[in-house]
């Protein structure tokens, strides 16, 4: 073992980038590759490493800083523009899921204590993973993708509330009853929020704005504010994580907030380092033979049971099963905030070191496979596409219940609303042409239904999607996206389903133009040089009018 603090830091930190580069390769997760660096590197491995308080204190602070941002990125406004679907597929998955994990765990012979930790580890899925998965792709924007995001803020304020549960009943003891136990927490809590939000009122925002002058101060300022909420949620009776949270939500709604979550993100990720590791170090290979048929069983369970809950429930609000897929493959792992739930209860006295193995080992195996189920969703999704009609309704969809409404006579349908879009459709409307408008951000799409616009929300790259607008009526369909891949995924969708009308998409560069008019679009609009173009053009016209008032006068 290496005596050496500073040399385990090095040790660590040089294999944790190896690691990383290897799973780079293999397109995993980074917390895959330092859990194994941890078994790699704990008493399981080499012993190089042992437990430190260091490499715990840097542990702790690592979740600290990520229960922060999840406060700081709490953003309400997503789950209401996705509607209803986020919450109930949220909250749906999450009781469906540690309903029949409960069962399944106590089938496997757990206590209850035991199999109750363990069916509520299955129900959480990772939001940095899926987001980062879904930005790589390009779909954080998509109809699935939102609503994605949506649930996964769900899971997020649940998983505190469950940590606000097991603080309770770990307090309880023989001589207080949980129900004065909870009682004591909700007003303690109660008390925690007033006084967080008489801070949100009256203090934060005078104080960031004046912090803001120096950037580095309020990097210092967010650092200190999550490790003294998290001291402030400890000395209350509740665990670091919940203090953490609440000081993210405390200054969530300042202008400061993103300033401040982008740039804490490199250090949570760097700190989260030493708690997968730490995690990775205590795994003891010997006692995880003896647990491979049970995190076999409880793997399978979420990579395809999980799934199936969402598109269940998505299915039966009346979307279409394609979006319920999409959607489903995102929940079909467990997250950082399982193992961090399972630490707690191993800190708590209610889980022994094994319950925390399996449920790491579930960790490991879900996330490398829900990896690939996501990277490779759409090849995977014509294939199973047709065994999975059940989970689709026979009527019209919900995400396309106000898209016509009883008049489908259409000229154009344009896709995207952004300022060239939207300028473009407001140009469009003045001329009298009948128009209905295609966006996937919810928030534009309500905006201009307000303004009395046909519109609808949907995704250009679905070919399914496509067949429900009424494409055999529109003389012109119109793309203002400027992602040539998009665009070329939206031709072939038009292609696939007959359309016989004009085909117009927009580019950003000048090199794109031949390439589309090869693949048979009949207008190339290049914005900028467009409008350039344009007031050139009158430019020059009130210029030679200039001119021939001035030849008149003389």
């Amino acid at each position: 073992m290496l005596e050496s603090v500073f040399a385990q830091i090095g040790m660590v930190l040089g294999l944790a980038v190896l690691g990383g580069v290897l799973a780079q390769q293999l397109r995993q997760p980074l917390i895959v590759a330092f859990i194994g660096v941890g078994i790699l590197l704990g008493p399981s491995g080499l012993s190089l490493v042992e437990q430190r308080t260091e490499i715990e204190l840097f542990a702790r602070l690592g979740i600290a800083l990520l229960l922060f941002v999840v406060g700081l990125k709490l953003d309400l406004h997503i789950i209401r523009t996705v509607g209803p679907v986020a919450l109930a597929s949220g909250l749906g998955q999450v009781v469906f899921t540690s309903a029949v994990g409960y069962v399944i765990a106590l089938w496997l012979g757990m206590s209850p204590v035991t199999a109750l930790y363990v069916a509520v580890a299955l129900t959480f899925s990772s939001t940095i993973i899926i987001v980062k998965l879904l930005s790589d792709k390009r779909e954080v924007d998509s109809l699935h993708g939102r609503i994605a995001v949506g649930f996964l803020i769900v899971q997020d304020i649940v998983v505190v509330l469950v940590m606000i549960g097991l603080t309770a009943y770990g307090q309880a003891d023989g001589d207080v009853s949980m129900g004065w136990e909870a009682l004591k927490v909700l007003l303690t809590g109660t008390a925690m929020l007033l006084g967080v939000a008489l801070l949100m009122r009256y203090v934060l925002p005078g104080l960031l704005h004046r912090l803001a002058h120096s950037s580095e101060l309020l990097m210092l300022f967010a650092i200190a504010w999550a490790v003294l909420g998290a001291m402030a949620g400890e000395a209350l009776g509740f665990s670091k994580e919940v203090g953490a949270f609440l000081a993210g939500v405390s200054i969530a709604s300042t202008p400061y907030r993103e300033q401040v979550a982008s740039r804490l993100v490199s250090l949570r990720d760097f700190l989260l380092l030493f708690f997968f590791i730490e995690l990775g170090a205590t795994l003891d290979l010997g006692t995880l033979g003896a647990q491979l048929v049970a995190s076999a069983v409880l793997s399978l369970f979420v990579l395809v049971g999980n799934p199936l809950i969402v598109m269940a429930i998505m299915g039966y609000m009346g979307y279409r099963k394609r979006t319920g897929f999409l959607a489903g493959l995102t929940v079909a792992q467990i997250s950082e905030f399982s193992l961090i739930l399972a630490a707690m209860g191993l800190a708590l006295g209610h889980l022994q070191q094994e319950t925390v193995g399996l449920i790491t080992l579930v960790g490991l195996i879900t996330i490398s496979v829900s990896t690939y189920m996501i990277l490779y969703s759409h090849a995977l999704y014509e294939r199973l596409a047709p065994r999975l009609s059940i989970f689709e309704r026979q009527v019209p969809h919900r995400e396309l219940d106000d898209l016509m409404g009883d008049n489908n006579e259409v000229d154009v349908l344009l896709i995207g609303l952004g300022r060239y879009g939207a300028a473009l459709a407001a140009d469009l409307r003045q001329r009298g042409c009948r128009l209905l408008a295609v966006d996937f951000d919810p928030t534009t799409v309500q905006q201009h239904a307000r303004d009395r616009y046909r519109v609808c929300y949907g995704d250009a790259e679905d070919s399914e999607f496509l067949a429900t607008l009424p494409l055999q009526k529109a003389r012109w369909v119109v793309s203002t996206l400027r992602d040539p891949g998009v665009n070329r995924m939206m031709l072939q969708g038009l292609r696939q389903q007959g359309y016989p009308g004009k085909v117009a998409v927009a580019v950003s560069q000048q090199r794109d133009v031949q390439r589309f008019e090869k693949e048979g679009v009949d207008l190339v609009l290049v914005p900028y040089a467009d409008a350039a173009r344009e007031a050139a053009i009158r430019v020059m016209a009130s210029h030679a009018s200039v001119e021939s008032r001035g030849g008149e006068k003389a």
